[in-house]
């Protein structure tokens, strides 16, 4: 059965074609996960040499014993797949979800060892020479903020309050959260502001366009990166673990996860349950006699 029969089937035509097919699922998405995920569809669809609508189990199967490559990139890849497959049939476009059928691979879990701990982190902040980069990784740390999210701060997005600030970031999913900071970390963004800045003005400006726009995810994973060197850290320190890094360590120190689920942002509170798990301070070991 070709794409455009599957189409004509519905009453309500919500895609063309394939590529259409792609360009409104990755519709609203980051503009990381659209090239991720673009580029696992168009990794799929090459593989199978035939439209979506033709696509059997039996071909996705095969596909998945062609994958090579590290667990979480396979991982990775057969998620976008599946969940490529079942929007185009939501939408009425393909006549069957092939996907539904197809366990994804386990995938053993490394958020322990993306974790810093306390002491790690704060030589971070404490040996950081630069005013503005200490503020984005105090920032990063205290807020549990994406790198995006990081990014995209405009001085609009800040406000005082009479014991810190808050600031409002645009997130995953299309979706608005206010975050508040303590007034040590208010103190250190305010610190930043220009005489002269202007609401549409970015907090972190880059200081290598000529026009001083927004700072880039790359030059923030630098500074993160040369950051951890001074501090001794010998590990691939990213901006993402002092996310990891909040959420571990709020949780330690009594946070409620439903608090430290919206702080994140995270749609499930199970994504967060992923960090009491990753470190867990008490287990039934300590009941046995060894």
């Amino acid at each position: 059965m070709s794409a455009e029969i599957a189409v004509s089937r519905t009453d309500s035509i919500q895609a063309s074609s394939d590529g259409q097919l792609v360009d409104v699922w990755l519709h609203g998405r980051s503009p990381h996960t659209q090239r991720a995920y673009r580029a696992d569809a168009e990794r799929f669809q090459a593989a199978m040499a035939k439209p979506l609508a033709a696509v059997t189990l039996a071909d996705l199967q095969r596909f998945t014993d062609s994958l090579t490559g590290a667990p979480a990139t396979r991982y990775r890849t057969l998620s976008a797949v599946k969940s490529l497959l079942a929007f185009g049939h939501r939408l009425g476009y393909l006549p069957f979800d092939v996907g539904k059928a197809l366990r994804l691979p386990a995938v053993r879990s490394r958020l322990n060892e993306r974790i810093l701990s306390e002491a790690d982190l704060h030589r971070i902040l404490t040996l950081e020479p630069s005013p503005r980069n200490r503020a984005m990784l105090t920032l990063l740390y205290a807020s549990g903020v994406r790198v995006g999210e990081l990014c995209g701060l405009a001085w609009r997005d800040l406000r005082a309050e009479a014991d810190g600030g808050q600031i409002t970031v645009w997130g995953k999913g299309g979706q608005t959260r206010t975050i508040f900071l303590p007034a040590a970390v208010w103190k250190l963004l305010a610190g930043l502001r220009p005489a002269d800045a202007v609401p549409d003005d970015p907090v972190f400006r880059s200081r290598k366009t000529r026009s001083g726009g927004f700072l880039r995810p790359l030059a923030v994973l630098r500074t993160v990166r040369a950051a951890a060197r001074r501090a001794g850290v010998d590990a691939p320190v990213s901006p993402h673990w002092f996310r990891h890094a909040h959420a571990s360590h709020a949780l330690d120190r009594g946070a409620p996860i439903h608090l430290v689920q919206a702080t994140l942002g995270h749609a499930s509170i199970t994504t967060t349950g992923r960090y009491l798990h990753a470190r867990p301070k008490d287990s039934s070991s300590r009941f046995l006699a060894v």
